[in-house]
């Protein structure tokens, strides 16, 4: 099992045995945490999302089979108990444990443990997605009930029952991406594959090997034939996301896959079928784009058989309350106990314009919940919107002049990186906006973080 990323919660009052076990599940290659108490796990469990706990039934400050499904809500929860009943362990397992283990801990029925637990819980979220694909439905996130809201779903219940090629249009971080996958789920390929493919992040010479596949020996490297997406999509959807990004060389060979259903795999001699739906979507005016040379028009007019227009946040304000609250209720940050938002931050995130839109929103309704700590209620301050002020400033409250201070002659690489980190801290990694700045598009601009080694760089003003 690839145990990468994979994190464990220990809570363990023996501070002996805890050390024990959290140097077996490290050199295992798990994350671990580490608490001697409840009010320590609880603590640790702010913000963060373990994939499995190991719970001592007896604590200092807590009786663990009490808290075992608060616990058991978030991850797996494996049982430590020095009283190894068969009626004790009947007893744990009733109240929502994956495993049960006897003190002394026998390493080898750990590691089985474990290793068993996150098998079983991978299989289980593989099984809730698959059963999700094969019910017709709209993405769960897809929330509101503006009318621009519902002019959208009905384009989208409209399109969605045909093969009819789809154009997306939004700004970045309206939801582009929810949008492709209810037209899949709603369709007659539900129950076959949605393949995502990034237009911005993949390197252009490995785009057409990504997308059409390859034949061995196309290239240095290509020791065996690889199915490109194209193929895995097979009677699915194929959703391009931010497609105006798309290199000019491989625009013509999409153009011929949407035209004759054929395409070849790259270094190959045969014309090969596909029956894949395509979705696009792009935060651009494709249209004007094209026009300007930037975009085959051909493909264009091709993609857009069907466009659907996705609203921005301030074109349906009164869909912020309810996203919110469903931001404040989501599993994924709600950790202790329900917040709910005053009235007067209810009013400011109506008030607020929303340049990276529902994105945007959620990330402030995370940190606000972070912030918060252990107040039930959320405030303006919580939130700490960007200053709306019509004073000559950027829309986030930075002073709109820009200074760059080194204290030695700087290279042409270091002004870059510098200005670049600027740009990245002020827009808060938002690719399009920083593009905009830049005057270039969002996959150079992705290029030149990548460049400079900011990808998952904290910036600093």
């Amino acid at each position: 099992m690839n145990t990468r990323r994979k994190r464990i919660l220990l809570v363990e009052d023996d501070r002996t045995l805890s050390r024990l076990i959290a140097d077996q599940l490290k050199a295992m290659g798990y994350n671990v945490a580490s608490a001697h108490s409840w009010a320590e796990a609880k603590a640790l469990l702010i913000g963060a999302d373990p994939s499995l706990a190991l719970l001592d039934i007896r604590l200092p400050d807590a009786d663990g089979l009490q808290c075992l499904p608060e616990l058991s809500a978030q991850c797996p929860v494996i049982v430590l108990t020095a009283f190894g009943s068969i009626k004790h362990a009947v007893e744990v397992m009733r109240a929502g444990a994956a495993e049960y283990l006897a003190k002394p801990v026998n390493p080898a029925e750990l590691e089985l443990a474990v290793t068993r637990t996150l098998s079983a819980e991978s299989l289980r979220r593989r099984y809730e997605y698959c059963r999700n694909q094969l019910t017709p439905s709209f993405s769960r996130n897809m929330i509101g009930a503006s009318r621009a809201f519902q002019e959208m779903v009905r384009m989208i219940e409209l399109v969605a029952p045909s093969d009819a090629t789809v154009l997306i249009e939004g700004e970045s971080g309206v939801g582009k991406e929810l949008v492709a996958q209810s037209i899949h789920q709603l369709s007659s390929r539900a129950q076959n594959t949605f393949v995502p493919v990034d237009c911005c992040t993949i390197q252009e010479n490995l785009f057409e090997s990504e997308l059409f596949g390859h034949e061995k020996g196309a290239f240095t490297g290509a020791d065996r034939r690889k199915q490109g997406l194209i193929e895995v999509a097979e009677c699915g959807t194929v959703f391009l996301d931010e497609i105006g990004e798309l290199p000019a060389s491989l625009q013509a060979k999409l153009l011929r896959v949407l035209e004759t259903g054929e395409f070849r795999r790259l270094g190959g001699t045969q014309s090969l079928d596909s029956d894949a739906r395509f979705v696009a979507a792009t935060n651009r005016d494709l249209k004007s784009f094209s026009e300007q040379g930037g975009f085959r028009r051909d493909l264009y007019f091709r993609l857009s058989t069907v466009v659907v227009r996705v609203p921005s946040l301030r074109e349906r304000r009164e869909d912020i309350p309810l996203l919110a609250e469903h931001f404040l209720s989501s599993r994924t940050f709600q950790r202790q106990h329900q917040k709910c938002l005053t009235a007067d931050a209810v009013d400011a995130l109506c008030a607020f314009d929303w340049p990276g839109n529902i994105r945007e929103l959620r990330n402030v309704m995370e940190r606000a919940i972070l912030v918060s700590g252990e107040r039930n209620e959320i405030g303006v301050a919580d939130l700490a919107l960007p200053c709306t002020s019509r004073q000559p400033t950027a829309p986030d409250g930075i002073p709109a002049q820009c200074e760059l201070r080194f204290d030695h002659d700087p290279t042409l690489d270091e002004i870059k990186a510098s200005y670049l980190s600027r740009l990245i801290w002020k827009h808060n990694g938002h690719r399009g906006r920083i593009a905009n700045v830049l005057g270039v598009s969002e996959r150079n601009t992705y290029r030149l973080i990548k460049r400079y080694g900011l990808e998952d760089k904290p910036q600093t003003r």
